[in-house]
């Protein structure tokens, strides 16, 4: 009894880690994450990238979620949409969280320490860029850019993970990142727009009000599309690609017909199933694309 006893506060634990971190979400970064190291390989990296990859993506938003969540847990605390959250609600305690935070950064620099010399060089700036995101919404409704620079480093890292150097025209898919993310950031923080107004916190909505919050949402995105689109010209991507695209184009048009100025009931769908599919959307047709030609060859 005492054995089970022990498990089974051993997996409440793990869920509320989970949940801090907000695991199932992972869906959003990944999957561009693994389109980058696609178009770098031009093809299937090798099973040890893949794995470091995975393993440096686990920890850099481990970390940046944990950093996140220790930082806003006064905002947190007061605001009742979060609450509920490990940290306010006393089921992770801080120091619980800050042990998690820096095993997880610590983990993703072992990765990148593992991938290549570039990457481990390069880790701290992205720690950095990760820890300063949390106080921007203090100072700047640009909060969301940042944010969007942050899941950006999703592709960019794959890219610098599998070919050791930089190169410009990986900026296309990375700049895409950049506006998809700040368009959907957008639309959850509509979700906050009382709370952050009454609370001195900076956001889209706070600044520009929810109606034009709603079109500049829609332009990001229409900016994203144009740049998923170059990148498919740019790195000679086919036809499975370009079908994917046109499915992508369809899920943002579903995901803005949901949201509409006098009607936010369905923002939580937007938010979350559309912006999941979109980029695991990405991902499955980019891979599509690489790995049919090479099928039929075979």
């Amino acid at each position: 009894m005492w054995y089970y006893e022990n498990m089974s506060g051993i997996f409440v634990k793990i869920g509320h880690y989970l949940r801090m971190i907000r695991f199932s979400h992972s869906v959003f970064a990944l999957p561009f994450a693994f389109t980058g190291a696609l178009i770098a390989a031009s093809g299937i990296p090798t099973p040890g990238t893949i794995f470091w990859i995975t393993l440096a993506m686990i920890g850099a938003r481990s970390g940046a979620m944990g950093m996140n969540r220790i930082i806003d847990r006064e905002i947190d605390r007061e605001n009742p949409r979060t609450s509920y959250r490990e940290i306010p609600s006393g089921k992770i305690g801080t120091r619980e969280a800050a042990i998690f935070t820096v095993i997880a950064l610590l983990l993703f620099i072992f990765a990148a320490y593992n991938l290549n010399i570039l990457a481990f060089m390069l880790s701290p700036f992205v720690i950095l860029i990760l820890f300063l995101y949390s106080y921007t919404k203090r100072f700047t409704w640009m909060s969301h850019f940042v944010l969007g620079i942050a899941i950006s480093v999703a592709p960019l890292g794959a890219w610098i993970a599998v070919k050791g150097t930089f190169d410009m025209r990986i900026l296309s898919l990375v700049v895409a990142v950049v506006f998809w993310l700040a368009g959907f950031d957008i639309l959850y923080a509509l979700q906050d727009i009382d709370f952050d107004s009454n609370h001195g916190l900076y956001s889209i909505p706070q600044r520009f009000g929810i109606g034009k919050a709603i079109h500049l949402s829609r332009l990001f995105h229409g900016i994203t599309m144009l740049l998923l689109m170059y990148t498919g010209f740019l790195f000679g991507l086919g036809v499975f690609y370009w079908v994917g695209m046109s499915i992508v184009a369809s899920l943002f048009f579903y995901e803005h017909s949901l949201v509409k100025p006098d009607d936010l009931s369905k923002l939580n769908i937007a938010f979350f199933n559309m912006n999941g599919y979109i980029s695991a959307t990405v991902f499955v047709f980019s891979f599509l694309d690489y790995i049919v030609p090479l099928t039929l060859k075979l």
